[in-house]
């Protein structure tokens, strides 16, 4: 297919960011060197490849994968070098039609840099890709028509709503064409868009929306409760749309073991149960009420007064933790016992706090407001 590209001119710093597409440039490494690649050098990159519509098909196939697996609408590098159209989440390799995304960019990258920096350093800055937290984020990506070509942008960082990107559409006579645009949501929601974003959210498994996709029974026998979170609200997105759906990390600790006497040796030596459970929720969903039905502390202890309960969205950074106390009360006397949870430090904090028991009620679901998000429980 013959490439022609048609580049207007723009201002060199958009959204505070420069126009540079260093971090695909020959770098002259040394044996061992790193290879440094940038979102934008990589957005840069697919709109230069010469994309035809089996491999906008290969992301789009990949992304609803992510999407139906409960993360965000996402096809990681990591998957796209190594497993070629396979969605985060999946276990084994997809089937595709037409030529993988893979190759198109080995070519690109032979054809580019081959000669001038041999095919060594061509080969390391293929294992860079595979080995980045990179993404292609695709927003809206159901309402796909099967045929239009995307704008390629990148997550300029910094909070930004606004940046440029490379439009690629085809003339009626098959010629190529590319445009530098700016790009908002607003287009997003209105024709296809690939950012370049990080992923953040591949090492968690999500909690599923199904009704009794999370829950687990009691043993037979048992009389205690256990508490359900039935469904969930998120009343605004929590991320710059560049950065893709919100991931809430949930949070609860609690005293479960009904087999202890709760004698002061036993409590300095007591380890109390701690829930943990990734929801990705996407930002056309913000303001929807989400089916849950997630388990979220099983087998409750009659002693227990307050939990513990903790509501992040992850933004990633260095782990730090939040050191708290849930209590139980002892022959009428309340005692604490100390939970750590870990988080990044650049996390958005929903809510942390305690949380007693008297709030909960066996005979019908309550619902939290925890700043912007609402949940309802149920205690069963």
């Amino acid at each position: 297919m013959k490439n022609y590209n048609k580049i207007l001119l723009i201002p060199a710093i958009i959204a505070g960011v420069s126009c540079s597409t260093k971090g695909l440039e020959p770098q002259n490494l040394q044996p061992g060197e790193q290879v440094e690649i940038t979102k934008q050098s990589v957005a840069k990159m697919f709109s230069d490849i010469p994309l035809e519509i089996a491999q906008l098909e290969e992301v789009h196939n990949a992304v609803s994968q992510s999407s139906g697996n409960g993360y965000d609408e996402e096809y990681t590098l990591t998957n796209l070098m190594n497993s070629p159209g396979s969605g985060v989440g999946q276990t084994k390799a997809s089937s595709l039609e037409g030529e993988p995304l893979r190759d198109l960019i080995t070519g690109y990258l032979m054809k580019k840099y081959g000669t001038k920096s041999g095919g060594g350093e061509v080969e390391r800055y293929l294992n860079a890709l595979g080995n980045s937290d990179f993404q292609i984020y695709w927003p809206y990506s159901e309402d796909w028509d099967g045929e239009t070509f995307p704008i390629v942008t990148f997550d300029p960082g910094m909070g930004a709503e606004t940046n440029y990107g490379y439009e690629i559409s085809l003339t009626s006579s098959g010629v190529r064409v590319v445009d530098s645009v700016l790009v908002d949501e607003k287009i997003a929601m209105e024709r296809p868009v690939w950012v370049i974003n990080s992923n953040v959210d591949r090492n968690y498994k999500p909690v599923d929306f199904l009704p009794g996709g999370s829950r687990s029974g009691t043993k037979a026998g048992d009389t205690s409760k256990q508490l359900v979170i039935k469904d969930f609200t998120m009343l605004r997105n929590y991320d710059s749309w560049f950065g893709g759906a919100s991931e809430f990390i949930i949070k609860a600790g609690t005293l479960a073991n009904r087999s202890i006497s709760y004698t002061q040796a036993e409590l300095k030596d007591y380890y109390p149960e701690m829930t943990d459970m990734m929801l990705s929720v996407k930002r056309k969903d913000v303001g929807k009420t989400l089916p849950m039905d997630a388990l979220l502390v099983s087998g409750i202890d009659e002693n227990l007064e307050k939990m513990v309960f903790m509501i992040t969205e992850d933004d990633g950074g260095e782990q730090t933790s939040w050191k708290c106390e849930a209590t139980v009360k002892i022959k009428s006397k309340s005692t604490g016992i100390v939970l750590e949870f870990p988080y990044h430090e650049n996390d958005d904090i929903v809510w942390r706090g305690n949380l007693a028991m008297s709030f909960f009620n066996e005979e019908y679901p309550v619902q939290g407001r925890f700043s912007d998000v609402k949940i309802t429980f149920a205690l069963e």
